[in-house]
């Protein structure tokens, strides 16, 4: 498999084609040849602040137009990770407003931090309100046979460059700890979010890139699916960050992707 036999890309977004509120270099314009030239192309994003119509509002923003169906979240996953496993139940959501209303919206029930004790659920995204009564609600309610689903493991969420807030993942191991129980996780690199940007794209799945700046989510979790990974990696990285078997391509940015891509294509020779 090469580069010139990809048929559909999926992008993730935090670190990959954005950086907080500004593109990464390169973003718009590979995008823009890509879809030009009549690639399928979905941005798959392990967040668990916002869902994909947030996210594709903020895309579009920023000059990369898409729409809800461009976009797969581990974020718009996670309630029905819930459904599937238990039905509709009472949860406790450790997490943004637009969360609890994706749990509600099929059938979930949020509880007040208050009520722990009648919560057959806990899920934890990246939460701005986390302090102590939240994490002791959580852990309870946990530690007393709720199920434990996290939306990502991220330990980080990038806001700028060389910058960064605590991601979800951070919070999850504080509730892991405290409760002792380890969570379900729907997020990169788990297979939900990948098969799911598989059949949007609809390409066999050898057909399908990957393309992220992750080794151990994004890399991983494309390869676990039979995905063609391209791994970002800044030229000062090791190579001993990788895990797993590593990518099938690296690039130092996603000009150099787009460079690589047009040469394989035949295109300047």
């Amino acid at each position: 498999m090469t580069l010139r036999e990809v048929r559909g890309f999926a992008f993730d977004l935090d670190g990959t084609i954005w950086a907080g509120p500004h593109l990464l270099p390169g973003a718009a314009e590979l995008v823009e040849a890509l879809r030009r030239a009549g690639h399928a192309l979905v941005f798959a994003s392990n967040s668990s602040r916002h869902g994909a119509e947030t996210l594709a509002e903020v895309l579009s923003g920023l000059g990369i137009p898409a729409g809800r169906q461009d976009v797969v979240a581990a974020f718009d996953l996670v309630a029905g990770e819930v459904l599937d496993r238990l039905g509709p139940v009472d949860v406790l959501v450790l997490g943004t407003d637009e969360l609890a209303e994706a749990l509600e919206g099929v059938g979930h029930r949020r509880l007040p931090m208050d009520r722990w004790s009648e919560a057959r659920a806990v899920v934890v995204g990246n939460d701005p309100l986390f302090d102590f009564g939240r994490l002791r609600a959580a852990s309870r309610a946990v530690a007393a046979g709720a199920e434990f689903f996290a939306v990502n493991m991220d330990e980080r969420y990038p806001v700028a460059a060389d910058e960064f807030d605590p991601g979800c993942g951070a919070l999850v191991e504080a509730v892991a700890t405290a409760s002792r129980i380890r969570p379900i996780v729907v997020g990169k690199p788990h297979p939900r979010l990948f098969q799911t940007a598989i059949a949007r794209l609809g390409c066999a799945p050898g057909q399908s890139a990957m393309v992220g700046d992750n080794p151990a989510s994004d890399i991983v979790g494309g390869r676990a699916v039979g995905m063609f990974t391209v791994w970002l990696k800044p030229e000062s990285t090791p190579d001993s960050h990788q895990t797993g078997r590593g990518p099938d391509l690296s690039f130092a940015d996603l000009d150099a992707l787009q460079r690589a891509w047009r040469q394989a294509r035949g295109e300047g020779r």
